[in-house]
């Protein structure tokens, strides 16, 4: 292992990112080509069924790799499908070396690219990198959790309120941290609400800051159980895509005349698990963004990998609105997880929250 080895995976890491917007369902990647001292081609996958890292990598070096080393932050496919696999066009291009900070977990992959590489001559480094799995660990989950990577996003008092008891919630927390959440919808491949938020604050859930213009647009997922969602509320007028989530018996057969750009999935919306398998088809990551009931339920059973808690430093009394509602009997049956990161906002702040699953 060469001391660069780490200095450019980190680079190729940063590269990978600006895919993050645009590449779900595929991961992030980004891939860097070295040879006798200097870098000939970077790449990074921008967009399903287009080019990955590694081929933009190798046409930004003009096609002239042979001899020369790869960094990539994932290790290549071994598959074809709408592109090229990935192992193959490496070795056909003549590299002599492969530096790969993340083994690929995808059952037609999982080691299958590093055996096709080394079988072909060429030597293999694999050097994990905590950057590089915390990359991709919305397609981690995916692959092998068959569910996306979910992340809760609530914003309350220190007291823990989401809204007064007349329902008055807006705003609870600073424009800082409403920008914030606006990075995390542009990652988000859906957001998830319940009828509940829609009718109350007829939310728009989608991407509106200028600095992410260019990200897929997440599509808005509304737990729906009797097809309440009004035909002018704003997830269904604007024209972005939209998911209600309705219970087989609520079904209205003119609904999706009355809307554009609308689907419905005839499912109980309280069987989370299943609404989730769904979206793992094509979400790595979603955002939950609702009120009480819903946020609970997917606390009670247990279906978060990270909760976005945007607190302001203001109480809102006895009779507020709490943050999410379940029951727990007993302090040790608790939820809880490990803060990851305290961001100051504005007046505001951000306590990042993960768990570990079994």
């Amino acid at each position: 292992m060469s001391a660069a080895d780490p200095v450019f995976l980190e680079a190729a890491v940063e590269l990978a990112e600006r895919g993050r917007f645009t590449c779900a369902p595929n991961p992030t990647v980004g891939c860097i080509i070295w040879r006798d001292g200097r870098v000939l081609g970077r790449g990074w996958h921008a967009r399903t069924g287009e080019g990955h890292a590694e081929v933009n990598a190798i046409a930004d070096a003009d096609g002239d790799v042979a001899g020369a080393t790869v960094y990539v932050t994932l290790e290549p496919c071994a598959f074809v499908s709408r592109t090229p696999a990935c192992a193959q066009t490496l070795i056909d291009a003549g590299v002599a070396r492969v530096v790969i900070a993340a083994a690929d977990p995808h059952p037609r992959v999982n080691g299958e690219g590093m055996r096709m590489l080394r079988d072909a001559g060429i030597e293999v480094t694999l050097l994990p990198l905590d950057a590089a799995a915390e990359a991709i660990t919305g397609y981690v989950t995916r692959i092998t959790r068959n569910r996306p990577f979910v992340r809760v996003k609530t914003a309350s008092s220190m007291d823990g309120a989401t809204a007064l008891a007349s329902g008055e919630s807006q705003w609870i927390t600073g424009p800082e941290a409403r920008t914030d959440v606006q990075y995390w919808r542009a990652r988000a491949d859906a957001v998830i609400t319940g009828i509940g938020t829609v009718l109350a604050d007829d939310p728009q859930l989608n991407v509106r800051a200028a600095e992410y213009a260019g990200c897929t647009q997440p599509l808005r997922v509304v737990l729906d159980r009797h097809l309440r969602t009004p035909a002018d509320a704003q997830v269904v007028a604007d024209g972005g895509a939209t998911l209600l989530v309705h219970h087989p018996d609520a079904w209205q057969p003119d609904y999706l005349e009355r809307t554009e750009n609308v689907s419905t999935l005839a499912l109980d919306p309280g069987n989370l698990d299943a609404v989730l398998e769904h979206l793992s088809a094509t979400c790595n990551e979603v955002l939950v963004e609702a009120g009480p009931a819903v946020c609970g339920s997917f606390a009670a059973m247990k279906l978060w990998d990270e909760w976005l808690c945007y607190m302001a430093p203001k109480w809102l009394g006895d009779q507020a609105r709490s943050l999410a509602q379940f029951e727990v009997t007993e302090l040790a049956g608790a939820p809880a997880g490990t803060v990851r990161d305290v961001t100051t906002l504005g007046a505001d702040v951000r306590v990042r929250i993960g768990v570990e699953h079994e």
